[in-house]
C-alpha cells in the first residue's frame, strides 16, 4: 500500500539502512491509482486457499500450508519488483512487516503465551446457563485485556466445561462472535482498529460513551440466542441418551498460573502507554520509519512473555494441553495476507482515482455528506476478509480523518468502528483470535466448519443481528 516516504537514514547514519532505502524513480512509480485489481488475485488466492484446501485436500492443506502461503506472496513480490524496481518492493514489504505484522504478531504471541498460562477450571459442567455465563465474561473482559487474551484465557476452560457434551461446535461459533470480537468494541484495548483510531486521536473512552448501547444490545441478542439454541441440543442429546448436562468437572485449583494474571496486565499497561508516550524519536529500517516507543512496547511484550514460559507452573501448560500449532498458523497465514494486501489497501485508498472508485464514492451521499448505513457495511464488508485494522484506516480518512471532528459528529466514526469490530466476526479470516480459537477447538475434537461453512453460520446467525443494528442506528 502506498507510505509516506521516510528519510533514507535515520539520525544515527546507518549506511546499511541508507542503501536499502527506496530510490526516488521507485517510490514514485507506484501509485495505488495506478494498478489495476489483477494485482489482487495473490490476495484472492490466499483466501481461497485458506477456503478450499482445507476442504478438497486436507491432510496437503496441514502440512504444507505455510509453503502455500510464501508462494502466494512470491506471486506478489516477483512481478511487483520487476514493474515498480526491488528497492519499493524492499520498502514496501519492510513497512508491512515492521509496521504491521511484526507488532501484530507479537503482540498476539503475548497475549496466546501469557493467557495460555492460566488454567481456569470453571469446576461445573457445561450446562446453557453455564456456557451463556462464560461467553458474557468473556465478553466483557474482551474489552478490558483484547480479544485475543479473553479468548486465550477462556476458550480452553468451556471447552474442557463442555467435554461430554454431543453437540459443540455451536459452542466455539458463538465463542468467536462475542469474546473473539464483539466484545472487543468498548475500548483501543479492545481490537486492533480501536487501537489504531486512539493512536490517530480518538480519545480513549470515547468508544465506551459511544459505543455502549448497541454493543449491549448486541451482547444480550447474541446471548440469547445462544442460551435457545444450547437448551435445544441438550434437550436433542438427552432424547438421543447421551449426557447433555456432565456434572462436576475437575475438582482441581480454580486457577492455575495466577502470576501470569500480573503479566496480562503488563501487557495492558504496556500497549496503553505506547500510545501515550510520543519521545518523538525513530530509526530507519529499510526507509520505513519505526518509533522507538514502538520497538519498546514490542520488547517489553516480548520480555514478559518469556517470564511467563520461564515461570508459569507446568501443570497449567498440560491441563491446557497449550502448544505453539494455533499461534504458529496464525503467524503463516497472516504473513502471507499481510504482503498481498498491500496492493488491494493502496487501490481503495486511491479512493476516486483507483479501480474501485466506485466503492469509496457509495459512501458519499449526494450532497457530500457521509452515509453511515454504507460505511458501517463497507467497512464490516471488507474487514470480514481484509485485516480490519487498515481497513478501519481506509474509510476513517475519506471519512474526514479529524478525530476531533468525527468524534465530536459521531455517527459516521461509530459506524466505521462498529462495522470494523462487530463484522470481523464474519470470516475466520476477519481477526486473528477466529483462527486460534477454531485450531484449539480442533485440538480439542470439536469438529469445525469449514471456511464456507463458518460463513453460512455468521449469515444465519449474526448477519440479521447486524442489520437490526444498523437499522436502529442510522435509519
Amino acid at each position: 500500500m502506498p507510505r509516506p516516504k521516510s528519510p533514507g537514514s535515520s539520525r544515527f547514519g546507518l549506511h546499511a539502512l541508507v542503501l536499502l532505502s527506496p530510490c526516488p524513480a521507485g517510490a514514485a512509480g507506484f501509485s495505488g491509482a495506478s494498478l489495476s485489481l489483477l494485482w489482487g488475485l495473490p490476495f484472492a488466492g490466499v483466501l481461497l486457499s485458506i477456503a478450499l484446501l482445507p476442504l478438497v485436500a486436507a491432510d496437503f492443506w496441514h502440512d504444507h500450508y505455510g509453503k502455500i502461503a510464501a508462494a502466494w506472496s512470491v506471486l506478489f513480490l516477483v512481478p511487483f519488483a520487476i514493474q515498480f524496481g526491488p528497492l519499493e518492493a524492499v520498502h514496501q514489504m519492510g513497512h508491512a512487516l515492521l509496521t504491521e505484522y511484526l507488532p501484530f504478531v507479537v503482540l498476539l504471541f503475548s497475549l496466546y503465551t501469557i493467557a495460555g498460562g492460566l488454567c481456569v477450571n470453571l469446576r461445573l459442567g457445561g450446562t446453557p446457563w453455564v456456557n451463556t455465563a462464560v461467553l458474557a465474561v468473556g465478553a466483557l473482559l474482551a474489552s478490558v485485556m483484547g480479544t485475543t487474551g479473553a479468548a486465550m484465557l477462556l476458550i480452553r476452560p468451556l471447552l474442557r466445561a463442555n467435554a461430554r457434551r454431543l453437540y459443540k461446535t455451536h459452542l466455539v461459533v458463538f465463542f468467536i462472535f462475542l469474546v473473539a470480537n464483539v466484545g472487543g468494541a468498548l475500548s483501543p484495548l479492545g481490537d486492533p482498529p480501536l487501537f489504531l483510531g486512539f493512536l490517530e486521536g480518538v480519545p480513549f473512552f470515547w468508544t465506551t460513551q459511544a459505543l455502549w448501547l448497541p454493543t449491549l444490545v448486541l451482547w444480550v441478542l447474541l446471548l440469547g440466542a445462544f442460551l435457545i439454541i444450547d437448551s435445544g441440543f441438550v434437550a436433542r442429546e438427552r432424547r438421543l441418551g447421551h449426557l447433555g448436562e456432565p456434572g462436576l468437572q475437575d475438582p482441581g485449583p480454580p486457577l492455575i498460573g495466577q502470576v501470569n494474571l500480573v503479566l496480562l496486565a503488563g501487557i495492558i499497561g504496556t500497549v496503553l502507554f505506547s500510545g501515550l508516550w510520543k519521545p518523538d524519536i525513530s530509526f530507519a529500517v529499510l526507509g520505513t520509519p519505526v518509533a522507538l516507543e514502538n520497538l519498546v512496547r514490542d520488547g517489553v511484550l516480548l520480555a514478559l512473555s518469556l517470564l511467563s514460559l520461564a515461570i508459569t507452573p507446568q501443570e497449567a501448560y498440560r491441563r491446557n494441553a497449550f502448544h505453539w500449532g494455533p499461534i504458529k498458523e496464525v503467524a503463516k497465514l497472516f504473513l502471507a495476507i499481510f504482503l498481498t494486501i498491500i496492493p488491494v489497501i493502496a487501490i481503495l485508498q486511491a479512493g476516486d482515482e483507483g479501480a474501485l472508485a466506485a466503492l469509496t464514492q457509495l459512501v458519499t451521499r449526494a450532497d457530500g455528506a457521509p452515509h453511515e448505513a454504507r460505511y458501517f457495511w463497507f467497512t464490516g464488508g471488507l474487514s470480514a476478509f481484509l485485516d480490519n485494522a487498515p481497513t478501519y484506516l481506509v474509510f476513517f480518512n475519506p471519512a474526514g480523518g479529524n478525530a476531533a471532528v468525527l468524534t465530536r459528529e459521531g455517527t459516521v466514526l461509530a459506524a466505521i468502528s462498529l462495522g470494523a469490530v462487530y463484522m470481523g466476526a464474519l470470516t475466520y479470516i476477519g481477526n486473528a483470535p477466529n483462527f486460534m480459537v477454531k485450531a484449539i477447538a480442533e485440538d480439542a475434537g470439536v469438529p469445525m466448519p469449514s471456511f464456507f461453512g463458518y460463513m453460512a453460520w455468521s449469515a444465519a446467525l449474526l448477519l440479521p443481528l447486524l442489520a437490526f443494528i444498523a437499522w436502529l442506528l442510522f435509519s
